[in-house]
């Protein structure tokens, strides 16, 4: 959530800022909602001094009778008075609230400038994509052919965009998982999390799914949702709590499934799982001082491609731009892993950096120092990475002629040393 006072007092800046982000933004509304809660919090703060003041008249010595009774009237005048003004602030206030909760975070100053992700900027390469020498084919068709990947079973079950891994397809899943998880807790310096896969409303708040995106999220009963990242519960385990300097940063990995109904995506990979409802992934969660918080999301980015490299899959880092920008964060970058069988460049991981953004709708503050105002977090999060998506690229990258496909090196110690995953 944006600073109200700095929306207010840098109005064009922000509106301007966010224009980058697609299409002009009025912020005047806002300005108004503003100017009319100072006004109404004055005129309540002002009529409750006044009554004080007529309360303290009723102590004075000498009072008459008369006097009493005109006291008593202008005290019921001013009670009623400040009963409709603390409901208009009250009012206000929701209205505030909801209008900023809906407004995207500030693109960052080094976010590239632009309107989609054709204007997206690549910052580096690592490998060489495969050239094979046979016709590549693309995941599904493998982990059909494999009998790793069932999406009939998957379809029969819970209906298109979801996937049922057998056998060896599910070893590699776990297999993965575990890989991740170890490196980053044993290398990176995470502490490992398993959060609950169900939050609560204010979760899903604190991190920004909603209520903008409510269309987007599975909705349990008693105004619970399913996670659409581990993000949500990770971000969370701080909320409404104020932190001290020292323990910053502090690094989560966690493991979870996600849950999301890729609302606007219909008619987009609907073939394979390139983009299904129910997905695993590892996520990297930090939390940071607005000094440090730059270098730590650069770190996360290379924890996440130390992954790819483990795994020795050809990947480029790619800068979003202001108008593919995520709608919390403040700057971004991809990692898409090179796929052979689509012979193309996909999204594997997203490592976003919120600044204070979360941090306010959530209120995570720190103290910097004892007896020192505390101030908020900046948060940062990213992939480490989505797993179903590794199994794309680990299945499309070490395809062999015959239709087996290869076990990437790091990995074969978390599969009982097995090399290939053979074509039956």
């Amino acid at each position: 959530m944006l600073d109200l006072k700095y929306v207010v007092e840098h109005l064009d800046e922000v509106a301007e800022r966010l224009s980058t982000r697609g299409g002009r933004v009025d912020l005047e509304p806002l300005k108004e909602l503003a100017t009319h809660r100072r006004t109404a919090v004055t005129s309540r703060d002002s009529a409750r001094a006044e009554l004080k003041t007529v309360s303290d008249g009723f102590r004075q010595p000498g009072v008459t009778p008369e006097r009493r009774e005109e006291l008593r009237a202008t005290s019921k005048a001013l009670g009623e008075g400040i009963t409709l003004l603390e409901a208009e602030v009250t009012d206000l206030e929701t209205r505030l609230q909801d209008v900023l909760l809906n407004l995207p975070n500030l693109p960052n100053a080094a976010t590239p400038v632009g309107a989609s992700a054709d204007d997206n900027v690549i910052v580096r390469s690592w490998g060489t994509p495969r050239v094979l020498d046979f016709p590549a084919k693309e995941h599904w068709e493998l982990g059909e052919n494999l009998g790793i990947l069932d999406f009939e079973a998957a379809r029969k079950i819970s209906g298109a965009r979801f996937v049922v891994y057998r056998g060896l397809g599910a070893r590699l899943e776990r297999a993965l998982a575990s890989f991740m998880l170890d490196l980053h807790t044993t290398k990176h310096g995470y502490t490992e999390i398993l959060p609950p896969f169900l939050v609560n409303r204010d979760c899903m708040v604190g991190t920004g799914q909603l209520p903008k995106f409510v269309e987007e999220a599975y909705v349990a009963t008693d105004d619970m949702y399913l996670v659409p990242t581990a993000e949500v519960p990770v971000t969370n385990l701080h909320r409404e709590e104020i932190l001290d300097a020292s323990r910053l940063p502090i690094c989560y990995v966690a493991y979870s499934a996600c849950f999301r109904r890729e609302a606007g995506s219909h008619g987009k990979d609907v073939k394979g799982m390139t983009r299904v409802h129910q997905f695993q992934k590892v996520e990297m969660v930090k939390f940071t001082t607005p000094e440090t918080s730059e270098a730590e999301h650069e770190a996360l980015v290379c924890n996440a491609e130390s992954i790819l490299q483990a795994l020795e899959l050809p990947y480029r880092v790619v800068a979003l731009c202001s108008g593919d920008l995520g709608f919390s964060a403040s700057k971004c970058y991809d990692l898409e892993v090179h796929l052979p069988g689509q012979g193309s460049f996909r999204e594997i991981s997203s490592c976003s950096n919120f600044e204070d953004y979360q941090a306010r709708r959530a209120s995570i503050r720190y103290r910097p120092a004892p007896g020192e105002k505390p101030r908020f977090v900046h948060t940062i999060n990213g992939s480490g990475l989505a797993i179903g998506r590794t199994v794309i690229a680990i299945l499309e990258n070490y395809q062999q002629a015959d239709g087996s496909v290869t076990i990437p090196t790091a990995l074969r110690p978390y599969l009982g040393g097995l090399e290939i995953i053979p074509n039956p």
